[in-house]
């Protein structure tokens, strides 16, 4: 039995049930609200989340941090767009979940949901990988409420990547629970969620290396 589950059978028997759901529904109205003023507010030019029935503004990232991002959404864009198997985005897309509202630095959509884009989509589904590199501003909610919140809701795979240590961490869902399938150095990166997608991981890491990859990537397939 989950935490959830504990949760749930923990207030099915409690005689404040009435109490604390109308205490509940009052705070999520509120929450809502908030999260009205939020879309009304926010600006291109801003990375910015709501999480938890608050604005998360994000300060500018790292070198290392923005090496590997750009190498990540390189490689994942040149493979989707040759294969055309969905599309993928970065940094400021806008992706809403039932509650929050993040903006994860890559991440990739499937046909079905990519086809429903249009020239001006600014609120995105739920990915169905999501990749976030770790800064130390970040790491504590990507580890925390953004893993809780993408097994949730049906991200299929996601990937933490440590730009210091350059150590990536491939989680795959399983009955709406990641499972560790990969942390690692070294070796190759196999994508569960886009189709024969691999490559190795110092490709995330190397420039060279990565173009390497690319150029592979861009050869006809036999």
């Amino acid at each position: 039995m989950t935490s959830f589950d504990n949760l749930l059978q923990s207030l099915r028997h409690s005689p404040q049930l009435p109490q604390i759901l109308s205490m509940l529904q009052h705070e999520f109205n509120r929450e809502q609200q908030r999260r009205q003023r939020f879309y009304a507010d926010m600006t291109p030019e801003q990375k910015v989340e709501f999480i938890d029935g608050e604005i998360v503004l994000h300060s500018p990232a790292r070198n290392k941090h923005l090496d590997a991002t750009g190498n990540l959404f390189r490689l994942l864009s040149t493979y989707v767009l040759i294969r055309q198997v969905g599309q993928v985005k970065h940094e400021k897309c806008l992706c809403v979940f039932p509650r929050n509202d993040y903006e994860p630095d890559v991440v990739f959509f499937g046909p079905e949901k990519a086809n429903s884009f249009h020239a001006d989509t600014m609120k995105f589904p739920v990915p169905d990988l999501v990749v976030e590199v770790l800064s130390e501003s970040t790491a504590e909610r990507d580890r925390g409420v953004k893993y809780e919140d993408y097994a949730a809701n049906g991200v299929g795979e996601y990937w933490i990547v440590n730009a210091d240590a350059q150590v990536v961490e491939q989680y795959l869902l399983s009955a709406h629970q990641y499972r560790l399938h990969m942390k690692s150095s070294s070796g190759q990166l196999r994508s569960q969620v886009i189709a024969n997608l691999e490559f190795p991981i110092s490709a995330i890491f190397d420039e060279q290396e990565n173009l390497l990859i690319i150029a592979r990537f861009l050869q006809p397939e036999t």
